[in-house]
């Protein structure tokens, strides 16, 4: 959505921050915690954390808008991809791991040791993930497929998130134009070697790569990357030399690096094989163990996480044949009915201008609704307001179809849902509201925000994120919604929100179903459009997505089975004395966390209500 959506590796600090939001936290340090010294202490060093992986992040620190004064510097820089660079990190983080645990953990209680817990769950994982996997990137097993490698995420990173005010920030837009050449080739070599030691994604994922590559690699007059420089220097009155200069690099760097880039792909390619799971690669059945720990933050196997998703798609289908019966559809299964549904003509906007407007307004009006509701569940609101709008034509083709971006920590205060509105049969209406409330109110952007913007809480802790917590809050928002009466006057628009519900089953049975049970890419795909109804098209772009992010997609319905599990056991521990907002204040006022923290945090919560 990052956006967050983007930012999938819970265990890099790095990634969290670039996902930042308003940043409105109060400098920990420099309050006295309950907690004594070791809550001092704790806080202080969390200061010096977030500060470190500032550094160690430029991306980060442009995408948070912190790449301002002393850190002015990090504005011509990328992330160092290298073998040093990640040695470095490595080190970096064993080293803060260290230093986290000088501090004595028994002596820390409530938000501090909720902190602590944290912070040491995240530093274990990445220390164990870099240990154990010295390969892939981020959230994936692969340095280069269609959603990994700095190919695919510094263009759109340059263009919409690099500022372009004046001199200074055209001179290291160029710097960083030339760092890209040296990022490429860097993962070109990384490539090489993950592939000799048999790490390489499957032949489908390598082609759209290629079909990237090749998207990007244009003449210099046709690039972005040049035009993107040329056109925002030029509209700052500086001229035209800026163009001039980011077509030579581009010219005598880049292409080149690309060239390099597609023709190691091209040879991969070539001995890539069809297996879509990451049991195929060296050691990758340990790796998706790893990889949905990590995603989830539970200890599920694999199996049980595919038990989960196959129990929960039957009972939701159950719910769904319910509700399309009284819609007077009620021949065919589930999936065909859900396809006849959006099939009928009245259930898509014009595909016009004037009609993806009225989608926004729309989809405005229902926001504003929402945030009415609001109080009626929840003691605590985030002061940072949100917007709808529709993702700019430019980058239509290749962005998602929705995602969250949070405001950044300086400046603009305003967190955006993105609708991508390419082709807006792609947006059935009964489909909009829940994705509206997944990732804006009361989804990401209410839980964000309010970490962000609740005392106490260190801005290293206030920009993390975790995957199973992330998502299944936002899943679990979408049925909060359900129950703030959003649908009460809009029955299809409670088909739309179980349907995407049912959708989310089914990824936890295809994503385990193909990296553990070894199914087919086309096994995954044909599952997911006879559960849901979805074309064969998008379930297939779904699927490869799941390929790249293994163990990922699981996290949304996990998430969401424990948000709604630990609110069960609250009601039936404390009976009457459990109120709606006392659980959300307490799952939401202390940041993100790891599941397992979470269920401590409510077990405490229990036990101090129980005491009176």
């Amino acid at each position: 959505m990052f956006n967050r959506r983007a930012f999938l590796a819970a265990s890099a600090a790095s990634v969290a921050l670039a996902a930042a939001g308003p940043g409105l936290a109060a400098d920990a340090s420099a309050q006295t915690p309950a907690g004594g010294k070791a809550a001092a202490d704790l806080n202080h060093l969390l200061d010096v954390f977030f500060q470190e992986d500032l550094r160690r992040s430029p991306e980060g620190a442009t995408m948070a808008g912190m790449d301002t004064g002393t850190l002015a510097g990090l504005r011509g820089k990328l992330d160092d991809r290298s073998d040093a660079g990640r040695k470095a990190n490595d080190a970096a983080t064993a080293d803060q791991l260290r230093r986290l645990r000088g501090i004595d953990r028994k002596a820390l209680t409530g938000i501090d040791a909720v902190n602590y817990d944290s912070v040491d769950y995240v530093l274990t994982d990445a220390m164990e993930t870099a240990t154990r996997f010295p390969f892939g990137s981020g959230g994936s097993p692969y340095v280069l497929c269609q959603l990994a490698g700095a190919y695919q995420s510094i263009p759109n990173f340059l263009d919409v998130h690099h500022p372009v005010e004046g001199k200074a920030d055209a001179d290291a837009y160029l710097a960083r134009l030339e760092a890209f050449a040296s990022a490429l080739d860097t993962e070109t070599a990384q490539f090489k070697r993950d592939a000799a030691e048999g790490i390489l994604a499957a032949d489908f994922m390598l082609d759209t790569t290629l079909t990237q590559l090749r998207a990007l690699r244009v003449d210099v007059a046709q690039s972005g990357l040049v035009s993107s420089l040329a056109k925002r220097a030029a509209a700052k009155g500086l001229g035209d030399a800026y163009g001039a200069e980011a077509a030579k690099v581009y010219t005598d760097k880049v292409g080149p690096a690309l060239d390099r880039q597609i023709a190691a792909v091209a040879a991969g390619r070539a001995k890539a094989t069809h297996d879509a799971g990451v049991w195929h690669i060296k050691d990758g059945a340990a790796w998706y163990a790893q990889g949905l720990k990590s995603s989830t933050t539970t200890t599920l196997s694999p199996d049980e996480v595919h038990q989960i998703g196959l129990d929960q798609a039957r009972e939701i289908g159950a719910r769904l044949d319910t509700l399309l019966k009284a819609q007077g559809l009620s021949q065919g299964t589930v999936a065909e009915r859900i396809k006849a549904l959006r099939a009928r003509p009245e259930s898509t906007y014009p595909n016009t201008d004037a009609g993806k407007a009225q989608l926004v307004a729309d989809l405005q009006v229902k926001l504003d609704d929402m945030v009415s509701r609001l109080p009626r569940m929840f003691r605590d609101l985030p002061k940072a307001k949100a917007r709808v709008q529709r993702v700019p034509t430019a980058i239509e083709a290749g962005a998602p179809l929705a995602y969250y971006e949070s405001p950044p920590l300086e400046g603009d205060r305003v967190g955006t849902i993105y609708f991508n509105l390419h082709d807006t049969a792609e947006w059935p209406k009964w489909s909009l509201p829940s994705t509206l409330y997944h990732e804006g109110i009361p989804g990401h952007h209410l839980q964000g925000c309010l970490a962000q913007e609740t005392p106490g809480i260190p801005l290293y802790r206030a920009n993390m994120f975790f995957s199973g917590y992330g998502e299944g809050w936002a899943l679990y928002a979408e049925q909060l919604a359900d129950e703030l009466g959003m649908y009460d006057a809009d029955p299809l628009g409670r088909i739309g929100y179980l349907k995407f519900l049912l959708f989310r089953a089914g990824r936890c049975v295809i994503d385990t179903g193909m990296h553990h049970k070894r199914w087919t890419r086309e096994q995954a795909v044909d599952y997911m459009v006879n559960l849901t109804g979805d074309a064969p098209t998008a379930m297939t772009r779904e699927v490869d997505r799941y390929c790249a992010w293994p163990g990922q997609a699981c996290s949304y319905k996990i998430g969401h089975t424990m948000w709604n599990r630990l609110r069960d056991e609250a009601k039936a521990a404390l009976g009457a004395k459990f109120d709606i907002k006392d659980f959300h204040q307490v799952g939401l006022n202390s940041g993100a966390v790891p599941l397992d923290v979470l269920q401590t945090m409510m077990g405490d919560y229990i036990a101090r209500v129980k005491r009176g």
